[in-house]
């Protein structure tokens, strides 16, 4: 039996992926330019709160948000597993990620706004990050990005929404990229 070759991507697939990243680091360059400016303009009594202590409880947020067979280090200990069979129904695994709002269903687009948002700020600000904590907010990226990546995992679709189910019947939404974009 011959091996299987994954079939290449797509020009709009490539397209699509480069125009993410020029957008990217397009970003990355304006803020990086402007960022020890910009806090500039906060009232001194703004800059006296406790903004790590802010940032660690919002990576601690992230993890309480988890969906998927939890890590050995989960700091949110009352959580467990939970949504560990998503995508089966589809036959894909669409298990990990982040749920959204509290209400066990997993949202592909605002998924990867938050995590572009999070490693943005890794990016410009981990420097001043205690190291745990920068430890913590890595892996809440990497948890998301694992996700991410098994939902562009199949050629041609794109797998946006995934449920626990209860909800919305259990579904798992996706996009044929071929008809959509070819």
């Amino acid at each position: 039996m011959a091996p299987r070759v994954a079939p290449r991507p797509s020009s709009t697939h490539r397209l699509c992926v480069r125009i993410l990243l020029a957008s990217f680091l397009a970003a990355h360059r304006l803020v990086a330019s402007c960022s020890a400016s910009f806090f500039s303009f906060f009232p001194a009594a703004a800059r006296r709160h406790d903004y790590r202590d802010a940032l660690a409880k919002s990576i601690l947020f992230f993890e309480g948000q988890r969906s998927g067979r939890l890590p050995p280090g989960q700091r949110a200990s009352w959580r467990g597993d939970s949504g560990v069979s998503d995508g089966a129904a589809a036959g894909v695994d669409l298990e990990g990620g982040y749920y959204d709002a509290g209400d066990n269903v997993k949202f592909g687009f605002p998924m990867a706004f938050t995590t572009t948002m999070l490693a943005w700020s890794v990016i410009e600000f981990g420097g001043d990050m205690p190291r745990d904590e920068r430890r913590h907010a890595a892996g809440a990226v990497r948890w998301a990005t694992d996700y991410l990546l098994k939902t562009l995992a199949h050629p041609g679709v794109i797998f946006l929404q995934a449920s626990a189910p209860h909800c919305i019947g259990g579904t798992v939404a996706l996009v044929h990229v071929a008809e959509t974009l070819g």
